[in-house]
Order: C-alpha cells, then sequence, then structure tokens
C-alpha cells in the first residue's frame, strides 16, 4: 500500500475518489483494462479509502495494516480457490463463491463503516454464478460495495455490465511511459525496447526488464533466424520452446517478431501477408497451450511455417 500509484493509475484512482465523495458511485464498480496496468491496485487504495471514512489516525493505521495483511474484516477478496482434490486451482468462479458474497455484503460492517467485495478476475465467473451475481448487483444497500476486475469485460453478460459504473484503464501516452520506466532506474535506450516489445505497456516492459522477458524476446529472435538457416529443426526448437514455463511468452515475442517483419517488408504485399497470417496462428497456437493438446506438436506444425512465411519474391522467382 505504500508504493506510489503510476500515473495512470493515480488519475483512475483520483476520478473514482471524486465521484465517491460527490455521492455519484453507486454499489457495482467494474474496473476494466488490459492486464497488468494496475486494477488491483487502484481497488485497494479504493477499499482503504471507503474503509477509512470518518476513523481517526489510530484506525486508519489499523485499517492499513489489515489490508496489506489480507486480513481486514470488512474487506472480501473472491478469485480461484482450489478445486474439489486440493492439487490445482479452479479456472472459474463458482456460484458458491458468489453465495458468500452476497452472504458478506449483507452483513454489519465489523468496523461501521462499509463493506468492500472485489472480484478478481470477474470475467471468469461462470454462467450460474453470474445469475447469481446479478441479484446481488440488483438488491444494493448502503455502504455495500462490488467491485469487479477485467481484462476481458466482454465476457461478462451485457446485464452485468449494465449494472456496474465503468473505470478504463488505458495505456498512458509514450512520453508518459517513457518517464515512468526511466524513473525506475532505466536508460532511456534500454526503456525503449522494452517498451515496443510490449506494445506501450510499460507494466509489462518494466516485469520484462525486471525478470527475463526481454532476454528471452532475443532468444526468440535469434532461434527463428537459426530455424531459417536450417541450423535447428522444428522439433528440436519446439521441444526446447514448450518444455518449461515461458511457452506462452516465447510464442507472444515470436508473434510480435512475425509482426516486426511484416511492417519492415511493406513494399513485398505477398510476404506480409504469410507473416501476418504467421502471426494470427501463432496466437491461436498461444491458445491451444490451455488446453489438452500437446504443446510440442501445436508448435511443430507452426515452426514448419516459418520458412514460407518468410520467402522473398524478388524478380519474378521466390527465394
Amino acid at each position: 500500500m505504500s508504493e506510489a500509484l503510476a500515473p495512470w493509475q493515480q488519475r483512475a484512482y483520483d476520478q473514482t475518489v471524486a465521484a465517491l465523495d460527490a455521492g455519484r458511485l453507486g454499489h457495482g464498480l467494474l474496473l476494466c483494462g488490459p492486464a497488468g496496468m494496475g486494477k488491483r491496485a487502484v481497488a485497494l487504495r479504493l477499499a482503504a479509502h471507503v474503509l477509512n471514512h470518518g476513523a481517526d489516525a489510530a484506525a486508519r493505521q489499523r485499517n492499513a495494516q489489515l489490508i496489506a495483511a489480507g486480513t481486514h474484516p470488512d474487506l472480501q477478496f473472491t478469485s480461484f480457490i482450489p478445486n474439489k482434490t486440493g492439487d490445482k486451482l479452479r479456472t472459474e468462479i463458482v456460484i458458491d463463491q458468489v453465495r458468500e458474497i452476497s452472504q458478506k455484503l449483507a452483513l454489519t460492517p465489523q468496523y461501521g463503516v462499509a463493506q468492500v467485495v472485489i472480484v478478481d478476475p470477474a470475467d471468469a465467473i461462470n454462467r450460474s454464478a453470474c445469475n447469481a451475481l446479478l441479484k446481488t448487483l440488483e438488491e444494493p444497500s448502503p455502504g455495500r460495495y462490488l467491485w469487479l476486475l477485467s481484462a476481458d469485460p466482454a465476457r461478462l453478460p451485457q446485464t452485468i455490465r449494465s449494472r456496474c459504473q465503468r473505470l478504463e484503464f488505458r495505456m498512458p501516452p509514450r512520453e508518459e511511459a517513457m518517464a515512468w520506466l526511466q524513473a525506475r532506474g532505466y536508460t532511456e535506450g534500454v526503456a525503449r525496447e522494452a517498451l515496443d516489445a510490449a506494445r506501450g505497456h510499460p507494466a509489462m516492459a518494466d516485469q520484462w526488464l525486471q525478470g527475463e522477458g526481454m532476454a528471452l524476446r532475443r532468444q526468440v529472435a535469434s532461434e527463428l533466424d537459426q530455424l531459417l538457416a536450417g541450423k535447428v529443426g522444428s522439433v528440436e526448437l519446439a521441444q526446447r520452446w514448450t518444455g518449461d514455463d515461458n511457452a506462452d511468452l516465447r510464442l507472444r515475442h515470436a508473434a510480435d517478431l512475425a509482426l516486426k517483419k511484416a511492417a519492415d517488408g511493406l513494399t513485398d504485399p505477398a510476404r506480409l501477408n504469410k507473416l501476418a497470417a504467421w502471426f494470427d496462428a501463432a496466437n491461436r497456437t498461444r491458445d491451444l497451450l490451455r488446453t489438452t493438446i500437446r504443446a510440442d506438436l501445436a508448435v511443430v506444425e507452426l515452426l514448419l511455417a516459418w520458412g514460407a512465411a518468410n520467402q522473398v519474391q524478388s524478380k519474378g522467382t521466390i527465394r
């Protein structure tokens, strides 16, 4: 709670606090926008603002400690829970969890101020749970807040979306994103490279620079060049790409690199179309990784098409 909000997060927070303080914010709020833009951080700050209403210094300090520890009795998070066997998390938010939300919001706040429930990710609520949630949204009580966080709000039923006020998180201007990255200690060149790779997403660029994301991108670029040169085979490379937890990120980088090649080759429409098609295929393969299909076989098929996508037409011949 002590880390300063990024400028785009601060704008979202200030906008919502102004609506809260003016009595213009209703029971349901949908915080939506690309993943990694800080929706959860803003929701936590908003919860602190609501739960601190009228509180003295001692109560504020207590609230801050409880929120940071995730144990505030008037703040509930709803997300993925373990499955019946307990060996992994569910991939949906189910109806029993939504019923718990309704029960929570029906209680008197322990500290007598408000009740806040944050659902993240709200787009994972299944159909029957959405129907139950709709009833909660339709019967608001004073001082009860239900905030839904979503990177893909279109997956929520219109009946849910229409009953929530909407707080949009958008990509910040490039200059602001660059300034934020440089303020975090990155040089201009490093920040620019990462921001370009992340398509203007500053938090993603920061994450890749802190971890191995950018190094992995360079490795993917090198391996695709090796594939074209015949220095590595599609089967060997597919096994390498799917041999750890970075398969999805490798494919994301590969798709972006294909798109960059397409943009650099605008004078060859045929190659541009092939690379654009390969970009789409790479993203479809990313989706397949979430299914039961063998990941290495799906990636082999994609890599086999890399050579054809990079054929260059020159003087009536294909090379």
